[in-house]
C-alpha cells in the first residue's frame, strides 16, 4: 500500500531566477492569505504547507529580501495567536496579520514591476 505523503511546498525546488523567486512566493503568499482569510486552510495547514523551518530557512539565506522574511516570520506565528490569546482577540490579530503579508507581498510586486528588468532576451 502507498502511502499518501502530505501537500507541501518547498521553495528550495525552484530553479527560477531570484527575482522570478520573489515574484512566486508572493504570488503564492497571496494565494494563501486568501485561501486562509476564507477559512479553506487553517493556520496549522498554511505551517505545514508553507510557512515551515525550511522555507523560512531559505528566504532568509537564497531570497535575502526584508519584506519576504517579515512574509515568513508573520505567517510562522499565526497558529501561535490561538494558543496564546482568547478567541475574539486571536481571531482579530489573525486577520490583522494576514493583511500585513497581503500588504507586504503587494509591496514585492511592486517594487519589481517598477525596476528594470535584469535580463531581457533580444527579439
Amino acid at each position: 500500500m502507498k502511502k499518501k505523503n502530505p501537500f507541501r511546498i518547498n521553495l528550495s525546488d525552484s530553479t527560477a531566477s531570484r527575482e522570478e523567486q520573489l515574484h512566486s512566493f508572493a504570488i503564492l503568499n497571496l494565494g494563501l492569505v486568501q485561501s486562509l482569510s476564507s477559512g479553506v486552510v487553517s493556520a496549522e495547514e498554511a505551517l505545514r504547507i508553507f510557512y515551515n523551518a525550511e522555507n523560512c530557512l531559505y528566504v532568509k539565506k537564497k531570497l535575502r529580501n526584508r519584506e519576504a522574511n517579515e512574509v515568513m516570520s508573520r505567517g510562522v506565528q499565526l497558529a501561535d495567536l490561538f494558543e496564546m490569546l482568547p478567541v475574539e482577540k486571536a481571531s482579530r490579530e489573525f486577520f490583522h496579520e494576514l493583511e500585513a503579508i497581503r500588504s507586504l507581498c503587494l509591496r514585492l510586486l511592486e517594487r519589481q514591476r517598477s525596476s528594470p528588468p535584469t535580463e531581457q532576451t533580444a527579439v
